[in-house]
Parts: C-alpha cells; sequence; structure tokens
C-alpha cells in the first residue's frame, strides 16, 4: 500500500491492517498545522502531567529509595533521537544499581529478536521497579523530555546507541520523526512481537500520523496502563 492509499484518519494503522514500507520513501509529508498542534499538544499535556504527578514523584521516589538505597531515583541513558541525534532519556530506576553491569552476562538470554534486549523475568528488576514496569508508572518521568522537545507523547520508542548499530537501512527509516513516549506498538503489541513486526508498525504510524490518530493512541495508553499484562 502506497503513502497515498492511506486512511487520512489512520483507521488502516490501528486496525492493524499490514502494508510494507520499502526503504528510500522517506520523505514524509506531514501537514504545518499537524505539527504546530503536535508540539503545542506536547507542551501543554506534558507540563500539566508534571505539576498534577508532582505527589506520585515524591512516593515513588522514596520507595524506590527504601528498597534500594545506593541508586538513584531516576535512571538517566543516552538514547537515539530524530535524525539519529543523541539525548538523555529519564525513567525511575525499576532496576537494582549496578543493572548495566550485570547486563552483559544476561545477553544470551534475551527473548526477543533483532535489535532490542528484553526478558520477562529479568533478575535485575526491582519489587518495586516490576509495578512501575507494569503500570508503566516508570516512563512518567519522560516528560520532561517531551517539554523540552527531545521527546514527543507519541512516536516510535527511542532505542539505544548500540541498538541502532545493529539497525539497517530499512529500519532506521523509524528515526526520521521525533521519537515518542507510547505509540502503535504499544497500544496495539508491545512486547509480544519481534523487532521487525515493531518497525513495521512504526513506519504504519509514520506514514499515516495525524493528530486524531495521536489522541487515539494517547487514549489506548491509558488503557493498557491500567489493564495490560503484556509489560515488563
Amino acid at each position: 500500500m502506497s503513502m497515498e492509499n492511506l486512511p487520512e484518519d489512520g483507521e488502516a494503522v490501528m486496525s492493524g491492517k499490514a502494508f510494507y514500507m520499502p526503504y528510500g520513501n522517506t520523505q514524509i509529508q506531514d501537514k504545518t498545522s499537524y505539527l504546530v498542534t503536535k508540539r503545542f499538544l506536547d507542551i501543554l499535556l506534558s507540563f500539566v502531567g508534571l505539576i498534577f504527578l508532582l505527589p506520585l514523584f515524591v512516593v515513588v521516589g522514596i520507595l524506590i529509595k527504601l528498597e534500594d538505597p545506593k541508586g538513584s531515583v531516576f535512571f538517566k541513558q543516552i538514547r537515539v533521537g530524530k535524525n539519529e541525534k543523541l539525548f538523555n532519556m529519564y525513567k525511575f530506576r525499576s532496576m537494582v544499581s549496578n543493572a548495566e553491569e550485570l547486563k552483559k552476562d544476561l545477553m544470551e538470554l534475551n527473548e526477543v529478536s533483532g535489535a532490542m534486549f528484553k526478558i520477562k523475568n529479568d533478575p535485575r528488576i526491582t519489587k518495586v521497579g516490576s509495578f512501575l514496569r507494569k503500570t508503566s508508572i516508570d516512563e512518567i518521568p519522560q516528560l520532561w523530555n517531551v517539554l523540552v522537545g527531545d521527546m514527543s507523547l507519541v512516536g516510535p520508542r527511542p532505542p539505544l546507541p548500540s541498538e541502532v548499530e545493529q539497525y539497517t537501512d530499512y529500519d532506521k527509516q523509524r528515526l526520521i520523526v521525533t521519537p515518542g513516549c507510547t505509540g502503535y506498538w504499544q497500544v496495539s503489541a508491545r512486547n509480544s512481537v519481534g523487532f521487525e513486526e515493531m518497525v513495521q508498525m512504526d513506519l504504519k504510524y509514520i506514514h499515516a500520523r495525524n493528530t486524531w490518530l495521536d489522541l487515539k493512541i494517547i487514549m489506548k495508553t491509558g488503557v493498557k496502563m491500567l489493564f495490560s499484562k503484556d509489560a515488563y
């Protein structure tokens, strides 16, 4: 299915209909009005969210410190953003303080194909961290990334530099837009698909995105945070 044949309301994306977007068609034709509206909503909703959720930040911070006093409350990690620009992404820390040092010993246990690393029962995750991940509360600090413009509320998830090193030219198409806190992949399949399927879903979103589609993804994300069993 070509870009021209995609429905403007994004129904093909939300309904899960598959299409193949060949590499080389990286020129997206977003309307200026959409980009302005998207940035306005990013600033407004992230600012309101940070203020409204401030008490939650305090509670989560206390719980993290009570279980593992050695590490910090927030986890800062270099990620790859739009056009392969590097930035610091923030999360609530959900793992033991030396998690990155232990990762190399767990690589053979990776349960996701392609340029991603995930283990369902990752031994590095703390008890508090397990709850934060299942509810996606660990991602809330990324509202700061949205406010300063490194991320958007909706878009492809930002990968690690080590993951991008394994990308093909086709995979790199997901880096031509600003990465997001949530996206079509998260509300449709999350951890139940492999890397190739994730890239395909991201490209569906990139070439069909509009304000209404973004709002639907945000609403679906809220439902997923409350009822999803796929997160880990």
